[in-house]
């Protein structure tokens, strides 16, 4: 069956090689990977208010079934990013920890890494390897007129989500 798909090849005394059909077929997947953009593939952004509580928070994490909660100011844009480690080292130990104010746990700009809809799937696996990130908030670049750091938060992208594109691809 392989071998009529051109999967593989048979050769008499030499055995089975790739066939023309695997390497196309290859090469098509990795010609598509360096085309998906974010925007394709972004989920629903999960996002507490920065008025929230440590407590609001944990509930949301638990809720929700995410690792990273993003933080919106009352315009709606960008003000934090708190994830499940960040939550984790303040509430351990601490009973007064849930109410607390979630904006002395966040972490704020400049120290949020961001990405466009636009941008390239790899580019977003990039930034999450470099950064050490298990997720990105998609933004949308010109989302405050007058205010070019007031971003707003239009997606997410994570590492499962990358994980399951290329599993698909590498099926495919």
């Amino acid at each position: 069956m392989l071998v009529m798909l051109e999967y593989l090849e048979a050769k008499p005394k030499v055995g089975y090689t790739l066939g023309s059909g695997f390497v196309h077929k290859k090469g098509a997947s990795l010609e598509r990977l360096f085309e998906m953009r974010v925007g394709d593939y972004q989920s629903a952004p999960v996002v507490i208010p920065e008025t929230a509580t440590v407590g609001d928070a944990v509930v949301s994490l638990f809720l929700e079934d995410v690792g990273t909660l993003f933080v919106i100011d009352a315009a709606g844009c960008l003000a934090g990013v708190v994830s499940r480690k960040d939550l984790l080292r303040i509430t351990i130990g601490n009973a007064a920890a849930a109410s607390m104010p979630i904006s002395l746990v966040m972490t704020r700009q400049p120290n949020i890494h961001t990405i466009m809809p636009d941008e390239r799937l790899l580019a977003a696996a990039s930034k999450m390897i470099s950064y050490e990130v298990d997720s990105l908030p998609v933004v949308n670049a010109a989302s405050v007129p007058g205010d070019p750091h007031k971003l707003e938060v239009i997606g997410r992208i994570t590492k499962t989500t990358i994980t399951k594109v290329l599993l698909e691809l590498a099926l495919d």
